[in-house]
């Protein structure tokens, strides 16, 4: 199977990421692998997509991967050719390249006219560069939200909510600029809204008591609970103290997830929707028997739930790839990207 990758930037890939987990584990599987950035795609004159790529070959390590793509040369490939693309760019890490956060779609959607299966699909995608896409999940798994730049409008909301709620950008990642409001912080609220609505929409959630105790981040792949031998690709997440944010990146530590039957009655809630909109791969941080984010823009985090459940997430994920890669091959190219996304 010859796999594309395209990411943010290749030389700014690290050895924890799951896309690099992704790529070690297909190289090991016999897989050809090929990683480029938002910004080495190109459309010939002859509608033929080319791509500036590393190629890498089997790795014992992620970090020799990583390696790897630095030293590698780069040559120019072309994606018609490819089986299958993921579209591993995140459009909230590239606010500083407006230009770049909408490449992988648009590149995307002409690798799917070409027949190339590209994962997750990306119509659903585009559907999805922002938060707002959250909001057209069922309001019964989702906190109460407003979404506004009207300082009047959300400190109403506020006091709807006794004062206690929590504030975001409408686009961004990584838990940067959230803030809870709470009675002891009212008086900041103004500052709060000043500094998110600079950059845009301000995004204003009720507050989730349960929220303290951390969130579960819950993999879904071809719209179900990702499972591998016998065991639910998830990890929990917990908050330092003092702080609103899980996230990784903003300082949270990680635990064993135990998946409840609330946390699948929300992923089953939600189902409907990501096979609509051809995600194969999402991650759902759940907070009791609420959603608190869908991720679709390459979700990671398969190597902590492979680090707590002691299976390679990554090798079921491949498995699934190479059964839609022989459909494809089956119908002769005339499987709906869509639909073979969930398949």
């Amino acid at each position: 199977m010859k796999l594309g990758l395209i990411v943010n930037n290749v030389l700014t890939e690290l050895a924890g990421y799951t896309t690099t987990r992704i790529a070690v584990t297909a190289n090991s599987m016999g897989h050809s692998v090929s990683v480029m950035g938002c910004g080495d795609l190109s459309y010939s004159p002859d509608g033929k997509i080319y791509g500036l790529a590393k190629t890498t070959k089997k790795n014992a390590t992620a970090s020799s991967y990583v390696k790897e793509l630095k030293i590698n040369p780069t040559n120019k490939v072309l994606l018609d050719e490819f089986d299958a693309v993921l579209l591993r760019n995140d459009p909230a890490e590239d606010l500083q390249r407006p230009w770049a956060q909408h490449s992988g779609i648009t590149f995307g959607k002409l690798l799917v006219n070409c027949g190339v299966i590209v994962l997750n699909d990306p119509d659903g995608l585009a559907k999805a560069v922002n938060k707002m896409y959250f909001q057209s999940y069922p309001e019964s798994v989702r906190p109460q939200t407003l979404i506004s730049r009207d300082p009047e409008d959300i400190k109403k909301f506020a006091n709807e909510h006794s004062g206690k709620i929590v504030l975001k950008p409408l686009q961004g990642s990584g838990g940067q600029s959230v803030f809870l409001v709470d009675q002891k912080e009212k008086a900041n609220l103004n500052q709060m809204i000043e500094a998110i609505s600079r950059d845009g929409y301000v995004v204003a959630q009720e507050y989730l008591p349960k929220a303290g105790e951390g969130d579960t981040r819950l993999f879904m792949m071809n719209g179900r609970p990702m499972m591998y031998k016998g065991k639910y690709a998830a990890f929990r997440r917990i908050r330092n103290e003092g702080d609103l944010r899980s996230n990784i990146s903003a300082g949270g530590k990680m635990v064993q997830a135990k998946i409840t039957d609330e946390m699948l009655e929300v992923a089953e809630i939600v189902r409907p929707k990501l096979v609509r909109d051809g995600m194969f791969l999402a991650g759902l941080d759940i907070v009791g028997d609420k959603l608190m984010e869908i991720n679709v823009f390459s979700p990671g985090g398969l190597g902590s739930a492979q680090k707590f459940e002691g299976v390679n997430f990554s090798q079921c994920m491949i498995d699934a790839i190479e059964e839609k890669v022989r459909y494809m091959k089956y119908y002769d190219k005339k499987i709906d990207n869509v639909k073979l996304a969930t398949l």
